[in-house]
């Protein structure tokens, strides 16, 4: 893993403890990530379909806390509930991820290219994970989801969102590579680790920081983006056709009409988890599936 932010003389140091993708068996490494990534994804998938919930237009468990949120769930649903969507999510999520921990800048540029693939993916696991919530379409599977918005609004239906999508992953992934390098660089500083010294982390400690600073960035980008992802969420399970096409500008007037500005930050508990797990659970999972696919001498 890349140690953005770090000196050169902590590159230099930290250069043992590390993994180069030309010491990786890249069929095993491929084979690893897609099992290990889905798992990681099932565990902060629970986390995604409460901060959906919350976000949408007529649910009333937006007014109500995360925690109280995924009892309700599981109240109403079981634990079954809590993965709603998952399946849809996972397909759509991996080859993100996967670019996302290559490289920061072709993270963004992949991310924006991704959309096309993307966005459809999400339109249905968002329907999904509302199912249940008065005012919703009832649905049974991903098939059925794209069949009714199909027959309703086209092609055109399944990328309700799309702009948004483009404007929240793109410098959300930039955000959060560089919250991550900047919060990396002030880990290593106060362990010690400053422009002139030798000393060479173990590999425990060097998974601790990039864990605990992936944990920083996700924090730091949930706090920006959630209003944008917020609007993008209600756009994309609208159903109201008798008023004419959902817009942006619709979707963020009735967000502020019946909540004010806070509005936009519904369902920011969930978000807020969701994407700070994922920080910390992504760099970690990535250690494994590199110790895990060295080439055996």
């Amino acid at each position: 893993m890349e140690t953005e932010g770090a000196t050169a003389p902590q590159l230099a140091a930290l250069a043992d403890t590390d993994i180069n993708w030309d010491r990786l068996d890249k069929a095993r490494f491929h084979i690893i990530g897609a099992i290990l990534f889905t798992v990681q994804s099932a565990l902060i998938h629970p986390t995604a379909v409460g901060k959906t919930r919350m976000q949408v237009a007529g649910s009333r468990l937006s007014q109500i806390t995360g925690f109280s949120v995924f009892r309700h769930i599981i109240r109403s649903d079981g634990i079954p509930g809590l993965f709603r969507g998952f399946g849809t999510s996972a397909v759509g999520s991996l080859p993100a991820t996967r670019a996302a921990v290559a490289n920061g800048f072709a993270g963004m540029v992949s991310n924006l290219v991704s959309c096309v693939y993307f966005v459809p993916l999400d339109v249905i696991c968002q329907r999904l994970m509302v199912q249940g919530i008065p005012g919703t379409k009832p649905c049974t599977g991903p098939f059925d989801v794209t069949r009714k918005v199909l027959k309703a609004e086209g092609v055109r239906g399944m990328y309700r969102g799309f702009g948004l999508t483009v404007v929240t992953q793109s410098p959300a992934q930039a955000l959060w590579w560089g919250a991550y390098g900047a919060a990396q660089h002030i880990i290593w500083r106060n362990l010690g680790y400053g422009d002139n010294t030798d000393k060479k982390p173990s590999h425990m400690e060097m998974v601790a920081v990039q864990a605990t600073a992936g944990l920083a960035a996700g924090a730091c980008s949930s706090v920006i983006t959630t209003p944008i992802d917020t609007v993008k969420t209600r756009l994309q399970v609208i159903d109201d056709y008798g008023v004419g096409r959902p817009s942006v500008l619709k979707t963020t007037k009735t967000l502020l009409r019946e909540d004010g500005w806070k509005g936009f930050y519904r369902g920011f508990g969930p978000r807020f988890l969701n994407m700070s797990f994922y920080g910390t659970t992504m760099i970690v999972t990535y250690e494994i599936i590199k110790r895990l696919s060295v080439k055996q001498a």
